[in-house]
């Protein structure tokens, strides 16, 4: 199945990429989702306008990419959330909750997309979650989970 990406898939692509998967990936994970679209000669049109919509939201070049992750690498973020008595979370930390933290702490704005968490944050105490910055820069951080 030939399909068009609208937002960025690990391990897949970019948005505007045309990529080939199969069937079942596509038709039951990244069409539902609205991860990608199919590939139509009329959707190579919208390819221009996903492509420039991407660079306006990444950043910019390598080096300001490296800035960030060395920005990111020396801030101390804070998480306050409920939890119950033994340290176990009601619900859990999602990419947007990490976005806000970031920015609070006076890090930079970061689009909640390019924040992976690899295991999923149920419990106080300190986690670490990968940043991707650019296609050639990750950054990772350290954060901490405290009860409210």
């Amino acid at each position: 199945m030939k399909l068009i990406l609208t937002s960025e898939v690990s391990g897949l692509g970019a948005p505007g990429d045309v990529v080939t998967v199969k069937d079942g990936y596509g038709r039951n994970y990244l069409l539902p989702r609205g991860y990608a679209i199919k590939w139509t000669r009329g959707g190579e049109k919208q390819i221009a306008t996903i492509k420039k919509a991407r660079s306006t939201r990444e950043i910019r070049d390598l080096g300001t990419a490296q800035e960030v992750a060395a920005q990111l690498k020396s801030l101390r973020v804070t998480l306050k959330t409920r939890a119950g008595e033994a340290g176990r979370l009601f619900g859990s930390i999602t990419t947007g909750d990490v976005a806000e933290a970031v920015k609070a702490a006076g890090g930079p704005d970061l689009d909640r997309r390019r924040i992976e968490i690899t295991n999923t944050i149920k419990s106080t105490g300190s986690h670490r979650v990968s940043v991707r910055l650019h296609p050639e820069v990750s950054a990772a951080l350290d954060i901490e989970v405290v009860a409210a």
